[in-house]
């Protein structure tokens, strides 16, 4: 845990960013006087290399912190987690992650994985030159250079990059399912970062009192 804590915590942080600007631009398209939100200004209304790059990007930091997810599960497994409550609490977290991640909700099914494509993704972003201990997912670079000219690669990711322009055209049927997501993504953060050693900037935090970040 110590060894890939650092790298699971960014990942959760740029998944958790990209769903909240996702999420308050959705807000922000709701009232016209505010401009355009997160998806419109770039895959409604932008070019179309910034709608590619939302579109990958977006796509990305879910498969990122798959990959990270299913490092830790390889080289962590054979811990007792028994005997550190931490470890315990980020298991734990990491699974209720996973299932918010493949709920299945008759409003939206926007990238939503299954446990089995989780850890499909996952193992799809584990570069091929690590090994035990030593670890490390595919860089964005690599991950577009694999899109474009891997199909087998690439056909895992078809329907998530459609997701992304569907959620573009509507985020409201979402937005409940996506909240809970980036909420556990925020206490997943807050376990594993308690007192902003790796993230001094990150602000953001769980309103109990609404189940809203703020």
């Amino acid at each position: 845990m110590d060894r890939y804590g650092a790298s699971l915590v960014w990942a959760a942080y740029d998944l958790q960013t990209r769903l909240y600007n996702v999420l308050h631009g959705h807000v922000i398209d709701l009232d016209p006087s505010r401009g355009n939100g997160f998806l419109t200004s770039f895959l409604t209304r932008g070019s179309d290399r910034d709608a590619e790059f939302v579109r990958r990007s977006t796509v990305f930091v879910l498969a990122e912190y798959l990959g990270w997810v299913e490092i830790l599960r390889r080289d962590v497994q054979f811990l007792d987690l028994g005997t550190s409550r931490l470890n315990s609490q980020v298991t734990l977290q990491i699974s209720r992650i996973g299932s918010s991640l493949s709920k299945i909700d008759v409003a939206s099914s926007e990238l939503r994985l299954f446990r089995a494509q989780q850890r499909a993704v996952g193992e799809l972003m584990i570069h091929p030159d690590g090994e035990p201990g030593r670890r490390r997912c595919l860089g964005y670079a690599e991950f577009c250079g694999k899109l474009d000219q891997d199909a087998a690669f690439a056909g895992w990711f078809g329907v998530l990059l459609a997701d992304v322009d569907r959620l573009a055209a509507d985020t409201a049927p979402a937005v409940a399912r996506l909240q809970v997501v980036q909420q556990q993504l925020v206490e997943l953060i807050d376990l594993l970062d308690p007192k902003r050693i790796r993230l001094p900037q990150f602000r953001l935090t769980f309103d109990r009192a609404t189940h809203r970040i703020r």
